[in-house]
């Protein structure tokens, strides 16, 4: 019995030494927590049942065996997903990972689960739209050797493909998301400023400044899942539409909301409440220079709020 047990902890602290990677290969497959969760339970009970198991060969490296595990799991869970998206009302956006501007902490569902930053790494909410865009396939290779650095060798392990196979997927991968996201990463005193600025000019129904903030591409993304406020069915493009529905939205909303400034996927961005209640999560997506907003994601949907503070 003894054995047994012990069996049993040295699965649990290898699992749980490994479970801030997991998290945060799935949820940079998946965009949502509920599905990552779901997705490490399923790992933990393949892995459990494996290790140390009589007359099973010893498990050489665990990391490669739970990232693979995991990352094929997700897989797997793709076409649900999926299926529920073409059902989704309005605009999806991925489900944000709140943690606080001072030492990155997770709030919410996901604090038990592992410290924020090393499960978003650097995939903030604008990469993330963009990822979901790509295959299954495309996004998994681009996860992994992206965001975590895997040789496209070890990525062909993980996924019983040839290292051609992977290399195909990777190229096709970078070619797409460079094209509508370039890589660069705004500093993040100008990213908390200019998010300041902007919830003071929204908060303040200021229509000149927030024309002055706004790039006049600028995109508006409003997920409230039909069930919370939203801008409407689809984006709005275009500084002008952009700058008056959010003069308009303030002027209904105002004195009724109380921001709070945390990090979001690791950017400085701000969450709305309504009194003790979560409102929205607002993040700001800037042009290269940093100066004015060119993409502006708003989750009001409330089962991608709750447990915020």
């Amino acid at each position: 019995m003894k054995s047994d047990e012990s069996a049993v902890d040295t699965a649990t602290r290898v699992f749980v030494e490994h479970r801030e990677l997991l998290f945060s290969v799935v949820y940079n497959m998946l965009s949502s927590v509920a599905d990552t969760e779901d997705v490490l339970q399923e790992t933990w009970l393949a892995w459990a049942s494996r290790d140390g198991a009589p007359g099973v060969a010893r498990i050489e490296s665990p990391r490669a065996y739970l990232v693979r595990i995991a990352v094929n799991k997700a897989l797997a869970r793709q076409a649900a997903i999926s299926r529920r998206r073409e059902t989704y009302v309005g605009p999806w956006l991925p489900e944000p990972l709140v943690s606080s501007l001072a030492d990155g902490r997770a709030h919410g569902e996901a604090a038990d689960a592992a410290d924020t930053a090393e499960r978003i790494q650097s995939v903030s909410m604008a990469l993330l739209v963009v990822l979901e865009t790509l295959t299954p396939l495309e996004r998994a290779v681009f996860v992994l050797h992206e965001v975590f650095g895997y040789a496209h060798t070890e990525i062909a392990g993980i996924l019983g493909r040839s290292p051609a196979a992977v290399r195909q997927l990777a190229h096709r991968a970078r070619e797409h998301v460079h094209a509508r996201r370039p890589r660069y990463r705004t500093d993040p005193h100008v990213r908390q400023q200019v998010t300041e600025r902007f919830t003071a000019a929204v908060s303040g129904g200021d229509l000149r400044t927030l024309l002055t903030l706004l790039a006049p591409d600028v995109t508006l993304w409003a997920d409230g899942g039909g069930k919370a406020t939203a801008a409407g069915p689809r984006p709005v493009h275009g500084r002008d539409k952009v700058a008056r529905l959010l003069a308009d939205g303030a002027t209904r909303a105002r004195g009724g909301l109380d921001i709070r400034y945390r990090r979001v996927n690791g950017d400085p961005s701000a969450l709305l409440f309504s009194g003790d209640s979560p409102f929205a999560v607002l993040v700001l997506d800037l042009v290269p220079d940093g100066g004015q907003v060119r993409g502006i994601y708003f989750v009001t949907n409330p089962e991608k709020l709750e447990g915020l503070t």
